[in-house]
């Protein structure tokens, strides 16, 4: 099966940011990084504005059903149960892996990049293969010209909620320069992307963000 992910997004009240971190870094995180399937995460703020981003990968979809998962949701703590009551902008999809492409020239692991440029699409089911061929064959390669551009990986959308998004991308970026570059505009001028543009569907939902934390998983015996 497909690497999978799960996209959350919440946004607490000034006055008690830090209690959300430390609840954040110290329960919420830590217990779905032992449960079976959870491999990593990583968490981040969107740059100018009070919203925070965890992104959780997993082996599988499977890691969303098994029992010590189950639990954890339906088993909330009481400190849980008030974060998820007094967050806003809660967003959560779980999206399964379908590309992935790589900087040539890039060294370590570009997925501890600085900074995160994420892109969402509603795609109809008649217009996918397109998209993806577009993306993975015209978008991506212009933007990894980039020196700044390091990895991009693609996902669909199997789960999700407020909005119906179907097609998320990851972008990973050494420097938030590359967003004003000229291999972005270059590929944002692209024949195949103008076509695409023409179309009622094609909006996409574009964010930034800085990473604040990595997380790994830590089982127990």
């Amino acid at each position: 099966m497909a690497k999978t992910i799960l996209f959350s997004e919440m946004t607490p009240a000034e006055e008690w940011e830090r209690r959300f971190h430390d609840w954040y870094d110290t329960e919420h995180v830590p217990i779905r990084m032992k449960a079976p399937g959870f491999e990593r995460a990583r968490r981040y703020r969107e740059i100018g504005s009070g919203k925070f981003l965890a992104v959780y990968e997993t082996e599988d979809a499977e890691a969303f059903r098994t029992p010590e998962y189950r639990k954890i949701k339906e088993e909330p703590s009481d400190e849980t149960k008030w974060m998820l009551a007094n967050v806003s902008g809660f967003t959560r999809y779980t999206a399964e892996q379908i590309g992935e492409q790589i900087q040539t020239e890039c060294d370590g692991n570009p997925y501890e990049a600085p900074i995160l440029y994420s892109v969402m699409f509603e795609v109809p089911t008649g217009r996918e293969e397109e998209f993806n061929r577009w993306y993975e064959e015209d978008h991506v390669p212009t933007l990894l010209k980039n020196p700044h551009w390091l990895a991009c990986r693609r996902y669909k959308v199997i789960g999700g909620e407020p909005e119906n998004w179907t097609h998320l991308a990851l972008h990973y970026l050494s420097d938030v320069s590359a967003l004003q570059s000229e291999e972005r505009a270059e590929a944002r001028r692209s024949p195949w992307r103008a076509r695409l543009a023409e179309e009622e569907w094609f909006k996409g939902k574009y964010m930034q963000f800085e990473r604040i934390r990595s997380f790994t998983a830590t089982k127990e015996d």
